[in-house]
């Protein structure tokens, strides 16, 4: 645990989670769109001082290990292992950190191992030598991009490579079925990939996850394996691999998608390979037909553009609709790469590779290329053409966020069926705007806190962030001398604060959080960091704590006045203890009264 603590105190969290998100300064702390749920408000927020995170959209918080864990889908261990590379800390092989060597790392490693075993045999077994000459003469693809991708053959013997995992590398059988390499039958481990091209698929941060096994164009009939009746064929589901949350290429096309501001997608991986042939380099391929929506959060870590360079069939087109209603709700600016008469970009390159590079150059909008499509797809000179068309398209540009360019292609429909403005927004008002259930802010946790709740964490925040520290919470302790804090965690804080200012006169915010019982310390850091309105005038800040002493003095005497009313119908019998009840309760109203025209001279906090 030592190393854990001295790996958190080299990391700088607000360098390290800018790597990741586009952090703005905000004060003495950073700001940004949360990661983890949608929001057009930014409610993240990191402090350098206290090396934190949180979101005050999602309430989702912590340190360098749970923003990499969250962020990445990480388990403690490979986040602490990366974080110690960052920080230049060896970690020592203690039999802590051996016994708990996770399942997803041994996965890894094992599958590099099986990367490396294919790679051998396709270049330099006799087993691969078909394969490799299919690709390198039939495919025309360059040796030096089959070392690139680390392009493999599984032989159609079936369990060599199972045999030398176990036998010579002493993996576990449990080991191999895990990483979707092998499969049992009864009194034998059997290889799932046999007699196949093998793409290994790689995560962002160069572990392969997976392998993509493709059949060679003539070995379909030849291959006795259990794929034969598939042309591709990809490792199941298992802890690292998701076939809807990953690409093929993005290892080596992540700097490239950055530099160049754009991610081209396309769909397979001779789609990929043939684009780097020719220099394009910022190219990704799905592993489907669509991209779903953790591909969708994937990639918008790399660019803000997508450009989709999709098969030219009805299944290309259908995947384009399906994708673009994702892209939209994240915010991304999408075009359409329109290949002509070529069916992928793969044959494109091959054919004209002049041409495939024009059409990536001059790439539509997305929206464009939907209107021109269904125009060509019905008549638009009939009124059941319009209907078609209009039917298509609406649901499509009511997802579209930006009014103005909301406007624009309706302007460019209303032109092309000779229809009005109005008439298609009142069309599209019927169709409303098409969203999924789970549009909008995913994630974000609603506030289910009573009033006095909030007032409180926020009275604390002004406290705690006040370059008077000291002088405002002596004005809050003599005005709430009597006061209860709703919640523990608040109150123990609160009466820290004043053991803290009894014995020192400088509020040193590192030193106090040391005297805080562990409990208290993620309730301590969210008040620390909660965004405060800009309270720069003078006497301004000191006014803000008093509306809020009074907002909370108010609350609580309502709650005490509905107590002390219940009791009295409960007491009805006891005169003595009614009268006392009653007494206290006029007391309580009149008090209540006082402070009720106070406030009303000023406006009300938090709203």
């Amino acid at each position: 645990m030592d190393e854990v603590a001295r790996v958190r105190e080299k990391i700088d969290i607000a360098s390290l989670i800018s790597e990741y998100i586009p952090l703005k300064k905000a004060g003495r702390n950073f700001k940004a769109a949360c990661p983890f749920h949608n929001e057009k408000s930014p409610s993240f927020v990191v402090s350098p001082e206290r090396q934190i995170w949180h979101c005050f959209g999602c309430g989702k918080g912590g340190d360098c290990y749970t923003f990499l864990m969250e962020y990445e889908n990480l388990e403690f261990f490979e986040a602490l292992r990366i974080l110690a590379k960052k920080a230049g800390i060896e970690l020592s092989e203690t039999d802590f950190v051996k016994k708990d060597t996770s399942k997803k790392e041994i996965i890894y490693s094992v599958n590099k191992i099986a990367s490396d075993f294919y790679h051998y045999i396709l270049t330099k077994h006799n087993a691969g030598k078909k394969a490799l000459e299919y690709l390198t003469k039939e495919r025309k693809i360059d040796p030096r991009l089959v070392e690139t991708f680390q392009i493999g053959f599984s032989p159609n013997q079936g369990d060599i490579l199972s045999k030398y995992l176990l036998e010579k590398k002493k993996y576990k059988i449990q080991d191999l079925t895990e990483a979707g390499l092998s499969f049992t039958r009864p009194g034998r481990t059997a290889d799932f990939f046999r007699g196949r091209l093998m793409f290994p698929l790689f995560d962002h941060r160069d572990n392969i996850i997976a392998f993509s096994g493709r059949i060679l164009q003539n070995s379909a009939s030849e291959s006795t394996s259990i794929q034969s009746g598939s042309k591709y064929v990809n490792t199941r589901d298992t802890l690292v691999y998701h076939k809807g949350s990953t690409f093929f290429g993005l290892n080596l096309a992540k700097e490239e998608i950055k530099k160049e501001e754009r991610a081209i997608i396309v769909e397979g991986e001779f789609d990929v390979i043939s684009c780097y042939s020719r220099g394009i380099k910022n190219v990704v391929a799905i592993k489907g037909t669509a991209l779903t929506e953790n591909q969708i959060s994937l990639i918008s870590r790399f660019s803000q553009k997508i450009t989709l360079c999709l098969d030219q069939d009805e299944a290309g087109f259908e995947a384009i609709k399906r994708s673009l209603e994702g892209l939209e709700k994240k915010g991304l600016t999408t075009t359409v790469v329109d290949l002509g008469d070529y069916k992928d970009p793969d044959e494109a390159i091959i054919k004209d590779p002049i041409f495939f590079k024009n059409a990536v150059s001059h790439d539509i909008g997305a929206y464009d290329f939907l209107i021109s499509n269904f125009l060509k797809k019905y008549n638009k000179e009939e009124a059941e053409g319009k209907k078609k068309i209009t039917q298509n398209l609406l649901p499509f540009i009511s997802l579209i966020d930006n009014e103005i360019i909301k406007e624009h292609y309706l302007k460019t429909l209303a032109k092309e069926l000779d229809a009005s403005l109005e008439t298609l927004q009142k069309e599209m008002e019927k169709v409303g705007k098409k969203e999924p259930a789970n549009v909008g802010f995913i994630g974000e946790k609603k506030d289910k806190r009573v009033r006095k709740e909030i007032l409180e964490e926020y009275l604390l925040s002004l406290i705690l962030q006040s370059e008077k520290a000291e002088d405002h919470f002596k004005m809050t302790d003599e005005k709430l001398s009597e006061y209860e804090f709703e919640l523990p965690s608040y109150q123990k804080i609160f009466e820290y604060l004043k053991s803290y200012f009894k014995n020192n006169q400088n509020f040193n915010i590192k030193l106090f959080a040391k005297t805080l019982p562990k409990e208290t310390i993620v309730v301590f850091d969210t008040c620390y960091i909660l965004p405060l309105p800009k309270l720069r005038e003078k006497n301004k800040y000191s006014e803000e704590i008093e509306k809020v002493i009074k907002e909370l003095r108010i609350v609580d005497l309502k709650n005490k006045i509905k107590n002390i009313a219940n009791n009295i119908n409960k007491k009805e019998k006891n005169k003595e203890e009614t009268k006392d009840l009653q007494s206290r309760l006029s007391s309580f109203l009149k008090i209540l009264q006082s402070l009720t025209q106070a406030s009303n001279n000023g406006a009300s906090v938090v709203k």
